[in-house]
Order: structure tokens, then sequence, then C-alpha cells
């Protein structure tokens, strides 16, 4: 085997575990959307959501986040194909305490568990029916930073060709 052959498996091998689901993420789950789940009752059904926390309420025994939903790349973290790519909105909850100076608002989040009804909340004087999720796992994915990258061309055109 070539240098390159080897070094071409070496990178799909990389590449391919780049695109697997983190372990407290993997499962079974229904493929259905927050904004389905309001359309046709799926109490009950299991299922795995994510995008960007919209608010997080600490109460006396659980920590509820209001989450602006987006589909999910091939990894479990919400993808966002433009700023209109959204499936709804839906409440995850989960016991215990989530501080709320961490899981702050457009930090993105993946959820899995079960559909547990739906609940009625205002966004401002619209009254919006949210699917309520009783969440198993809480997945804060970690911040992306982005570098804005300038090329500047040669000042002369035939610099680099040769």
């Amino acid at each position: 085997m070539s240098a390159r052959s080897t070094a071409f498996a070496v990178l799909a091998l990389a590449l391919a575990g780049c695109a697997t689901v983190s372990k407290p993420l993997q499962g079974e789950f229904t493929a259905i959307t927050p904004h389905q789940a309001i359309e046709q009752d799926s109490t009950g059904s299991a299922v795995r959501w994510g995008g960007r926390i919209v608010r997080t309420e600490p109460l006396a025994d659980r920590t509820c986040f209001e989450v602006l939903s987006s589909r999910l790349d091939a990894s479990g973290r919400p993808a966002w194909a433009g700023a209109d790519d959204t499936h709804g909105r839906f409440i995850a909850c989960r016991t215990g305490f989530y501080d709320p100076a961490l899981f702050t608002d457009k930090r993105e989040v993946t959820f899995t568990g079960r559909l547990e009804g739906y609940e009625n909340r205002r966004i401002g004087e619209y009254t919006y029916r949210f699917p309520r999720l009783a969440a198993d796992v809480v997945y804060l994915w970690p911040e992306e930073s982005r570098t804005r990258v300038i090329a500047t061309p040669a000042p002369w055109p035939w610099w680099g060709w040769w």
C-alpha cells in the first residue's frame, strides 16, 4: 500500500469518526419534529430533538428549557441551513439544576426523552402550543468559534504560476 493510499484511508476513517452520534445521544427515536408533534398527538414517543435555547427556567425540582428547534446533523448537533430553518419550539424538562449562566440564550443543545404532552405558553401576545419533552439526556454543545479569513490577491497576476 502506498503512502498516498494509507493517508487517504486514515483521512476517511477520521472523517467517518466525526460523523458518529455521541454515546449519550444514541438510540432509536421516532422521526418527528416538534412542529409535526403539535399537528398529530405523539405522546409517549421517544424523540431526539435539538436547537437553540430561548430560555432556561430553574424550578424547585427540575429545570425546563424553551428551545427553538432545528434539524440535527449526523452527530446529533443542531444544524442550521439559514436563519429561518426551524422546526418549531418545544419545552424540555429534566430533574435537577442546570445553571442558566451556562445554558444561556442561543446555546445549542440536544435532548433525548419521551414526549409527555403539550403546554400552552405565550410568546408575546400569541398563545403557542409547545410539545413538552421529559428529557433523559441534556447535551450542551461546545460553542463554535468562527474565524473570518480574508484573502488578498497578489499584486501581480503571474505570482504563483510556477
